[in-house]
Parts: C-alpha cells; sequence; structure tokens
C-alpha cells in the first residue's frame, strides 16, 4: 500500500510540474495595450490620452455615440490597427495606437 501511495504522490507532483511548466510561458508574453491611444482630427494628433476621453472627443466631433466609439478605442489599443470614426471637413477622425 505504502508503494501505491509513494506512485501516486509521485505522479501528482509530476502532473503539477507539467501544468506548471505548460503555463509559465503565457504569463511571459508582452502586453502592447497600456490603456491610451491618440486621436487624429485632420492634420492635428492629440497624443497619449485615456481610451475613454479619446472616445469622447471622436463621439463629439463625429456627432455620434460613445459606447461604441470606446470599444473601437479599446480595440485600437488591443491590436495596434488604426481606426477611422468618422470622415469631416476637417478630414477623418481617426484612433491609432499610443
Amino acid at each position: 500500500m505504502a508503494s501505491y501511495a509513494r506512485k501516486s504522490v509521485v505522479t501528482l507532483f509530476a502532473g503539477t510540474a507539467i501544468a506548471v511548466a505548460a503555463a509559465g510561458p503565457a504569463s511571459a508574453s508582452t502586453q502592447t495595450q497600456n490603456g491610451l491611444v491618440n486621436v487624429a482630427v485632420g492634420d492635428v494628433t492629440i497624443q497619449d490620452i485615456n481610451v475613454g476621453v479619446a472616445a469622447q472627443i471622436a463621439a463629439t466631433v463625429c456627432g455620434v455615440q460613445v459606447g461604441p466609439v470606446v470599444v473601437l478605442a479599446t480595440q485600437v489599443d488591443a491590436t495596434g490597427v488604426t481606426r477611422t470614426v468618422c470622415t469631416t471637413s476637417a478630414g477623418p477622425i481617426r484612433l491609432t495606437q499610443a
């Protein structure tokens, strides 16, 4: 019975070690998301502002609801892909990653 218990404990620790080793690289991945984006209004760019503030500026200039623009700004921050919120007489209103 003692050898059965020993084998069970060894198997448990080995399984745990493998699970921890597999999870290690995932936690070490780099994140570029920082909660800041840039808002370009035509040829003027407001840099390094909070996603919520950027969404409020873009929504006000474009005359749209803030909620969808917050989602768009969060996606820009997470992915780095530039998005155009709308186009005005001053030019396109773009969100870019800071």
